[in-house]
């Protein structure tokens, strides 16, 4: 179901779950447009009327594809395995379909929007110590589950959603001084994976919006 639009994506440098479709398009090869959305800049520019519009929920990503616009990461991550050539992102097995959506669900739901932009403004102060605490509680149920499931990869030895959702959680725990060696499967899997293209091009240090002092 190939289109010759190409897909835009509205999203934002060091957002998790922007990173997350920019490895999906990567990993498929598909061409897109970016169009930046700064959350910072003029007290977030997810929270224009112009943007709402685009995305009831003011957050990033949005992404216009196929004459549609979907937001929420997974969902669009797996329509575009469902109609773009390429790299399964989802396995055929049903077992190891099902354990590469708990991964998933496990980091972006469980983890990830507790440190997002949104809930750490709310927290003030203390927003580095809740960040670490939470990230670190969902590492502690991680990893057990990593050890099971993981080959070369999060499951097994292909890339999956669940690697896609691994890498971005890791920068943010980095970012918030979470010490990952404690948890050496994560940490073994995010080394790998990031030697990997698809990862280094997508990643927030190369991005057009980028701030030059953040920039590989």
């Amino acid at each position: 179901m190939a289109t010759q639009t190409k897909p835009i994506l509205h999203g934002y440098f060091r957002s998790s779950c922007s990173w997350r479709v920019r490895i999906a398009f990567a990993l498929k090869g598909v061409e897109y447009d970016q169009l930046p959305v700064n959350l910072i800049k003029d007290g977030g520019q997810q929270l224009t009327e112009e943007y709402k519009a685009l995305n009831p929920m003011q957050q990033v990503p949005a992404v216009e594809i196929d004459g549609i616009t979907l937001s929420q990461s997974l969902a669009v991550i797996q329509y575009i395995d469902e109609t773009r050539p390429g790299p399964r992102l989802l396995p055929a097995d049903p077992k190891a379909r099902a354990q590469v959506r708990m991964i998933s669900d496990l980091i972006a739901s469980g983890i990830q929007p507790l440190q997002n932009l949104y809930v750490i403004q709310k927290i003030g102060a203390e927003k580095m110590q809740w960040s670490q605490h939470f990230i670190d509680r969902g590492f502690q149920a991680l990893e057990p589950i990593l050890k099971q499931t993981a080959g070369k990869y999060c499951v097994g030895d292909e890339i999956s959603m669940a690697d896609i959702c691994l890498v971005p959680q890791v920068y943010n725990a980095e970012r918030f001084k979470v010490d990952v060696g404690k948890y050496p499967t994560i940490k073994r899997l995010n080394e790998a994976l990031l030697e990997i293209e698809a990862f280094q091009v997508s990643h927030p240090s190369r991005q057009p919006d980028t701030p030059d002092d953040l920039r590989a």
